[in-house]
């Protein structure tokens, strides 16, 4: 098989795993070395389905001896295979570089034979790049389950990110459809790992399994909290494969919503200092569709609020709707020279038509709707200025 044949099929086959962003490294610049890896050394771009493409993002084979239910490449699968030999990978990342087609590496493997061959092939191709090539650009790494101790260690030296998949929000999920797998074969490369402060990231697929968004996000707060992740990526389960331990009703439509709801979430656990118990409760245990977590948060703790403007900190304006963390550095920064009213605030870029029920501001007191009608005002203003983008988070949209 030529290599155009190889790279059609097993860049096809590495689209499914979006925990591809590039952030965070600062591997340093080799003199004789070429690329950069650093913080801004990636130009990120994004194809129409919300991926990230400034990477080469592939596979090295898609054979795999596992057969994960939901998995296109999983070992039942009557499909093309192929693989690329480590000094071919190698060769076509340099090229492609050189060509300014990329700016790094997203590397993942079906497995072959066992975890350890897997991971050994994988870092013959890393290792090529780094010593031979002298590649000083980015690479992520996909740590294989079950590898050993030693393999993962020399992968988290030689990357710049790796990550490991959880799959699924529970370990009784994960031995249905991936009954090769284990929480542990999954996590413990990444426990490891953490040793060396190399960043992290995981992934779990959102809609085959019937765990509850409050599931979801506890397990992303104790990963953050114990693990020390850098991201949880959140991947809207696509059918692709019939199985009958995949519990997939007729006319299914990927959950892409679902999926924005939770990076909102997740957002708000990262940078906005909320706890999971904050988003969601065993008697809510769904985010809303129709209304960001922030403002439904909001609105259920009304007597919170509303905050001044002009008098209030930092971690308290981060928390009204419609201010984000640049804007509530912004409000800060500008009612040193006047105060601030709605007009002000619009000038700022601060989402007045969410902010406008919880907050003081110059000549703005809120009148107190019921509850109910601030809900129905705030998701019909979502609804019409269209502010949900389903393939992207904007952490200032929150």
């Amino acid at each position: 098989m030529i290599l155009d044949e190889k790279l059609e099929i097993l860049s096809d086959a590495a689209k499914y795993d979006s925990s591809c962003s590039s952030s965070g490294s600062d591997r340093p610049v080799q003199r004789d070395g070429i690329g950069n890896g650093a913080l801004g050394g990636i130009c990120h771009s994004f194809s129409a389905d919300g991926r990230c493409i400034s990477l080469l993002k592939v596979l090295l084979t898609n054979h795999c001896v596992f057969d994960c239910a939901y998995c296109k490449n999983r070992s039942s699968n009557d499909i093309k295979r192929t693989a690329f030999a480590p000094e071919e990978l190698a060769r076509l990342t340099i090229e492609f570089y050189k060509r300014n087609y990329i700016e790094g590496l997203f590397l993942s493997s079906g497995i072959v034979k066992n975890a350890d061959h897997t991971m050994e092939l994988m870092l013959r191709c890393i290792r090529l790049l780094r010593n031979e090539y002298r590649f000083g650009g980015y690479i992520h790494l996909k740590l294989i389950p079950g590898a050993s101790n030693e393999l993962v260690l020399q992968a988290a030296k030689l990357a710049d990110r790796v990550s490991s998949n959880i799959e699924t929000p529970s370990e009784h999920s994960l031995k249905l459809l991936a009954p090769q797998k284990s929480k542990q074969s999954v996590l413990t490369p990444l426990a490891l790992a953490r040793e060396t402060n190399i960043s992290m990231s995981t992934q779990m697929i959102i809609g085959a399994t019937p765990e509850s968004d409050l599931d979801i996000v506890r397990l992303s707060e104790s990963l953050y909290k114990k693990r020390f992740l850098k991201r949880v990526y959140y991947s809207a389960y696509i059918p692709i494969n019939y199985d009958k331990r995949l519990p997939v009703p007729l006319n299914f439509k990927p959950p892409l919503l679902r999926e924005h709801r939770l990076y909102q979430a997740d957002w708000l656990l990262r940078f906005y200092g909320f706890a999971s118990s904050e988003i969601l409760d065993e008697s809510a245990p769904f985010l809303d569709e129709r209304l960001d977590p922030k403002s439904a948060w909001a609105i259920r703790n009304i007597h919170l609020f509303p905050v001044d403007v002009n008098r209030a900190g930092y971690e308290e304006l981060i928390k009204v709707p419609g201010v984000g963390l640049a804007g509530a550095k912004k409000i800060i920064e500008a009612r040193r020279f006047k105060k601030l009213g709605l007009d002000e605030l619009k000038t700022l870029r601060i989402q007045t038509k969410k902010c406008r029920f919880f907050i003081v501001a110059k000549d703005h007191f809120p009148y107190e709707p019921p509850q109910e009608k601030i809900y129905t005002a705030l998701a019909n203003t979502e609804a019409k200025t269209n502010t949900i983008n389903l393939f992207s988070l904007n952490g200032e949209a929150i």
